[in-house]
């Protein structure tokens, strides 16, 4: 079919039965009913719950479902949490469980948030006197403060609001480049809207003064708002999880003694602390965990890893977010990370799941969640560290994944016992696997 006949105008006005009917004839080989019957077959059996999920998003044709699971045991500056997580990577839930009950029966994790700034710019152009458009902007802070007061009354009676209003030149980037950059406290809310909102009404009211201001000449009356809007990196929204006990409190691994697996650990986080490429993966173990909390309670986990990304680069190489050492006799692990995330308002309050998230989580402030976040996040990189430096990751890693290879291979119940207890105590793999259900059932079918 030619690409023309694919373009489609008013798609959006369809209803949802329209919408699969078109994309089920234009886009997929198979039976066009039977497209249809598949994604339709996701939809959920409450009515006004599917109505709930088709306002959340553009285009709503069907619901993709991923596992919502539990981590419990979590003991954080002496509280016990049992965790949500969605996540479809089979091992990223048993690791954090096992991590939180190892260092449960060691102290637990002790989690401090350092700082709840978070920051967003008006971008604009201004061609004058850099000097004389200083001045202008000291006594212009008061008016843009005044001009979002009504934006502002409701956040600073919870106790945030405008924390900084700054200031800056960039000519380096673009000639007559400047940054209005404002600092906020949300209190429990992420606050993206409200930051918008402030940002939006100061660039207004910086065009109007600008043009209005005597002092001006009539070619430094213009300015040129590029954009304004907050931003995802957020290094003063920060938190801190670390856990830490006496090597013989450690245990054993294995062969290996507490010491040996404790230098071990500690080199391998030093690994990533100075080379990018084991930093990547390193990091992305922690956000694993962390990612899996953020979105059971409904917060954006895509503005979140994009600031721990630029966090971990900050002095210019990107580096694992994640500490270790020895000292005193006792191994320590922390977790230094930004986390701008909110418990009330957004999908927190909407998405029925993330509701009951937050509330199995005691219906945490946005300080407390960050906290069970770092924390998971920590658990999450301890387990695959220990796992690295011990059996590989692969041994653990398959054993979770078993179910999702018979799964592929179509396995029945009595393929699926066969198949557990002839690996009870062999190498798991894709083609192992595959070999042997071929075999079992070349057996049957000779039988047969």
């Amino acid at each position: 079919m030619r690409t023309k006949e694919k373009m489609i105008d008013g798609f959006s006005k369809f209803s949802k039965r329209e919408k699969l009917a078109w994309m089920a004839r234009h886009f997929f080989t198979s039976n066009p009913l039977d497209v249809a019957r598949e994604f339709a077959s996701f939809w959920h059996s409450n009515v006004e719950a599917q109505k709930l999920f088709d306002g959340i998003s553009e285009n709503t044709v069907s619901n993709f479902y991923m596992p919502y699971g539990v981590a419990p045991n979590f003991l954080i500056n002496e509280k016990l949490y049992c965790v949500p997580m969605v996540i479809e990577e089979s091992s990223v839930v048993a690791a954090a469980s096992s991590g939180a009950k190892f260092w449960s029966e060691r102290g637990g994790f002790n989690a401090t948030v350092l700082s709840t700034t978070k920051i967003g710019h008006v971008h604009f152009i201004w061609n004058g006197n850099p000097e004389r458009f200083e001045r202008f902007f000291t006594g212009l802070k008061p008016r843009l403060i005044e001009g979002v007061s009504h934006i502002t009354a409701n956040m600073e009676s919870r106790g945030g609001g405008i924390t900084q209003v700054e200031l800056l030149h960039l000519p380096e980037i673009e000639e007559g480049y400047y940054q209005i950059k404002v600092g906020f406290e949300t209190c429990n809310a992420m606050g993206a809207n409200f930051i918008n909102s402030v940002l939006e009404t100061f660039a207004l009211i910086l065009s109007e003064e600008v043009q209005q201001h005597e002092a001006f000449t009539p070619t430094e009356r213009q300015v040129q708002i590029i954009m304004a809007i907050l931003s995802n990196y957020t290094p003063e929204c920060l938190v801190r999880s670390s856990v830490e006990c006496h090597i013989a409190e450690l245990g054993n691994f294995g062969n290996m003694s507490a010491i040996e697996f404790a230098n071990k650990l500690v080199r391998a986080v030093n690994i990533a602390r100075n080379d990018t490429y084991r930093a990547a993966t390193h990091n992305k173990g922690i956000y694993n965990g962390i990612d899996a909390v953020v979105i059971a309670t409904g917060n954006d986990f895509r503005a979140i890893e994009a600031c721990g990304h630029a966090y971990a680069a900050r002095t210019g190489k990107y580096i694992s977010l994640s500490q270790a050492g020895i000292t005193d006799g006792k191994l320590w692990f922390k977790l230094e990370v930004p986390l701008a995330v909110g418990t009330i308002g957004g999908l927190t309050k909407i998405h029925p799941l993330a509701k009951l998230s937050l509330e199995m989580l005691g219906n945490p402030t946005a300080e407390e969640l960050m906290q069970v976040i770092a924390s998971v996040g920590l658990a999450q990189n301890f387990a695959a560290v220990r796992s690295l430096v011990t059996t590989g990751i692969q041994k653990g890693h398959m054993k979770m994944h078993f179910n999702n290879i018979l799964s592929h291979f179509n396995a029945t119940e009595q393929e699926r016992q066969l198949a557990e207890t002839y690996f009870a105590d062999k190498t798991i793999s894709f083609a192992s696997v595959r070999n042997f259900l071929d075999s079992l059932r070349q057996d049957v079918t000779t039988k047969i």
